[in-house]
């Protein structure tokens, strides 16, 4: 019963900060409204939070963060490196989905390859971690040409040539340009057979702590084993653990 009553206070403390994140400060009834907890609970957890540095309290009695959270934050950060970090996760996507999953990052005007989990199947697909694969036909390179910053992204758009990989790959700038548009309102892309022929791929994009794009994670399947009746369940699942890294990362929603 203990250690229930431990996990209920440390799920109450960490609702107080995610409160105080929101706001630049507040008082001490609009945080117990907010966060669903008791008054007397909210100020016994903030006098904690106080005496540890996490928060102060100014002279109109409305409490606010201090920096100390994102000190820690960044210590924690300095230490995580993305492939160890997002294996496991993309582990558990390919069990869950038996697909390849690849994880790339942005490498100059190409995306790299920088974690690959293997199909349970014998029919998997050509690709290794380090190899570079175009941004304008890949699952994983429109989803990091979707999310970077505007300057960038026209910068490298103004030097992309659209080189035909099959029949199905994007040939006009226009066409790709809307493409962006809804991935980015969607927050997922697709290739359909536009790299390689016989396979559809659907990406999601990671984030950091500053909103910002780092990766992108990705499920491949061979057309024949891909169904379109599984495609919402896929795209909730790729997503979801897109979401799993960004948290890792600090990223908040």
């Amino acid at each position: 019963m203990a250690n229930l009553k431990n996990i209920s206070a440390v799920e109450r403390t960490f609702k107080i900060l995610e409160q105080l994140s929101q706001v630049s400060s507040t008082s001490l009834e609009n945080l117990a409204r907010t966060s669903h907890i008791a008054k007397p609970t909210v100020y016994r957890f903030l006098m904690t939070l106080k005496e540890l540095g996490y928060v102060k309290k100014d002279e109109g009695d409305r409490w606010f963060l201090t920096m100390k959270l994102f000190s820690v934050g960044s210590r924690a950060l300095d230490h995580i490196q993305l492939p160890i970090v997002a294996r496991p996760i993309c582990e558990k996507l390919s069990e869950r989905l038996g697909e390849t999953v690849h994880m790339g990052i942005l490498d100059e005007n190409e995306a790299l390859y920088v974690v690959k989990i293997e199909s349970r199947y014998t029919i998997r697909m050509y690709s290794r971690v380090g190899k570079h694969i175009p941004l304008y036909c890949t699952a994983i390179g429109k989803v990091l040409l979707a999310y970077m910053e505007e300057k960038k992204q026209k910068q490298i758009m103004q030097e992309l040539k659209l080189v035909p990989f099959t029949p199905h790959t994007i040939k006009a700038k226009k066409q790709l340009l809307s493409e962006l548009v809804n991935i980015r309102n969607n927050g997922f892309a697709q290739d359909r057979e536009e790299h390689e022929e016989g396979i559809t791929c659907i990406a999601a994009p990671i984030f950091d702590s500053s909103n910002e794009i780092v990766a992108a994670v990705s499920v491949s399947w061979p057309v024949f084993r891909f169904s379109t009746e599984q495609l919402e369940s896929n795209i909730k699942e790729i997503r979801g653990a897109a979401m799993e890294l960004s948290r890792i990362l600090g990223y908040l929603s």
